[in-house]
């Protein structure tokens, strides 16, 4: 049996000068930072990891609200993991929410770009993934607003 794919990342939200998330730009779509969890490393040490790798903020930057986490599966293409391009994998993906106190510019390393977005649901930017985890996010911050 394969061994199923899992990624893990962070949605960063910054508190001042007003509440606004982080989110990537690829050529054709928005996203979190995030990737693969390597062997031998937690979900939450591979999500600081892709944070620092992509982003250049550090773990010290971040407070991470333990109480929070999105997970999202999904079917994917085997070819990348196993290289049978006719059949498909589920692939797990975990989001752990992180708070920095300042928006702060970002060190691209493998993205065309980056964006910080106004914290101001119901979104709709990307309906697969990231406006599930959003929408869980506003439940989540609800009581507390």
């Amino acid at each position: 049996m394969d061994k199923q794919p899992r990624s893990s990342g962070f949605l960063i939200l910054c508190r001042s000068p007003k509440p606004r998330f982080l989110l990537m730009k690829h050529a054709d779509r928005l996203d979190l930072p995030k990737g693969h969890v390597d062997p031998g490393e937690t979900d939450l040490e591979a999500a600081f990891r892709e944070l620092e790798e992509e982003t250049g903020i550090l773990k010290s930057e971040v407070e991470h609200d333990a109480s929070f986490c999105f997970e999202n599966r999904y079917p994917v293409s085997a070819s990348y993991y196993s290289g049978e391009a006719n059949r498909t994998v589920t692939k797990t993906l975990l989001v752990f929410l992180g708070y920095i106190d300042r928006e702060k510019p970002i060190q691209l390393t493998e993205h065309p770009g980056y964006l910080w977005v106004d914290w101001d649901p119901p979104h709709k930017l990307q309906a697969n993934t990231i406006d599930p985890l959003l929408a869980q996010l506003a439940s989540h911050l609800a009581p507390r607003q």
